[in-house]
């Protein structure tokens, strides 16, 4: 097969950015699974326990209570009874996510994340990263959540965006298609939601806002994907404030695995360059 033909393309193409895809939106699932077989994160789920499924129960039961039959009347004007009964709780499901998100987030769990993406680095071995902002005690307490100190400058695990909670909000009409309707709300707000799960890693490393998005750019697709699973899981009642704090275990899961291979490059690129800088007379 010729190397320019269009079959030979469909491997770059379509095949490796599906396996990519399939790679980052398995990653919150590995973070649910990292966060029930490692008990130092316990105690960060433990404080906020109460206050994510009083908040969550109290938001969930007023919205089902005065706006799910009105929707899903509305609903049935255009689409099929039972379609209509499917798409109404995927909405109101998003409208209490958006709304225990802001409240939650804004003023609960964004430090219990921090705490969780720092731990999780710390335990992964990349204690220097964390360090760029907090002191990292040494190995002796084997236990990276208390080996965390107080952090020496601002940190934010994912930044307040206005424009993703109105994206948020002015597509939640798309579940008012029948049947598709909910994959692509999905996938349209994890577009912009995947790369936020990450601000903490940039900030780890002090990209600027055009390294950023060039990061991004490279894996945009990875990140859709991620962002759509993340989302899917905020849309499970009650839950969905402790899949926050799993999803800061997952980002930090795939963060470390972006580090190694990132200094596994570095390492071939100067071993490269020490090659190139031999003289020619001790080249074997």
């Amino acid at each position: 097969m010729a190397a320019n033909s269009p079959l030979a393309a469909i491997p770059r193409v379509v095949l490796y950015p599906t396996l990519d895809g399939l790679v980052a939106c398995l990653y919150p699932l590995k973070g649910i699974f990292y966060f029930i077989t490692h008990p130092f994160l316990y105690p960060l789920l433990r404080a906020r326990l109460l206050p994510a499924f009083l908040l969550s129960i109290f938001v969930l039961l007023n919205l089902f209570l005065w706006t799910y039959l009105p929707q899903v009347a509305f609903l049935a004007l255009f689409q099929k009874h039972g379609s209509a009964w499917v798409n109404g709780t995927f909405l109101v499901l998003g409208e209490g996510a958006a709304i225990v998100a802001i409240l939650f987030e804004a003023f609960l769990v964004d430090e219990s994340q921090v705490d969780v993406f720092d731990a999780v680095l710390v335990e992964e071995g990349f204690d220097d990263l964390v360090r760029n902002y907090r002191p990292v005690s040494e190995d002796s307490l084997n236990n990276p959540v208390k080996r965390l100190g107080k952090p020496t400058k601002p940190s934010v695990y994912g930044p307040f965006s206005f424009r993703q909670i109105a994206e948020f909000v002015l597509l939640l009409p798309l579940n008012f298609i029948p049947y598709v309707g909910v994959p692509l709300f999905l996938f349209m707000t994890g577009y912009r939601a995947g790369p936020l799960q990450h601000w903490r890693y940039f900030k780890l490393r002090d990209l600027d806002r055009k390294q950023r998005n060039a990061f991004v750019k490279r894996r945009r697709w990875q990140y859709t994907w991620y962002g759509a699973v993340y989302l899917l899981l905020q849309l499970i009642p009650v839950f969905s404030m402790v899949f926050l704090l799993t999803a800061a275990a997952s980002s930090a899961l795939w963060a470390a695995d972006l580090e190694k291979q990132r200094r596994a490059c570095e390492v071939r690129v100067a071993q490269s360059q020490e090659y190139r800088d031999e003289p020619e007379g001790n080249l074997v």
